[in-house]
């Protein structure tokens, strides 16, 4: 990696992270990154709690010295349970 001028490396960083969401196999494109103050915002929606701890990791590599804070929701995918009752 090169050096970076400090301006620019919040915004290089916030790049890194959306690059590696959007290649990494699950093609997370509904995570939002932001940089704010001393810390990084995720937001959006993913399909399972494993996969938000996965990019939780991701984001706090990409942003080492950080504080990542997570407004990611987990999807609810399952199939019911039961049937449903029409009345």
């Amino acid at each position: 990696m090169t050096e970076h001028p400090e301006p620019y490396e919040d915004e290089y960083r916030v790049a890194l992270l959306r690059e590696r969401l959007a290649e990494d196999g699950h093609a997370e494109l509904g995570v939002q990154v932001e940089r704010r103050g001393n810390a990084v915002l995720l937001t959006g929606t993913v399909p399972t709690a494993v996969r938000r701890d996965e990019i939780l990791g991701l984001a706090r590599t990409v942003f080492a010295g950080f504080a990542v804070r997570a407004e990611v929701a987990v999807a609810g995918c399952d199939a019911p349970d039961h049937g449903e009752e029409l009345s």
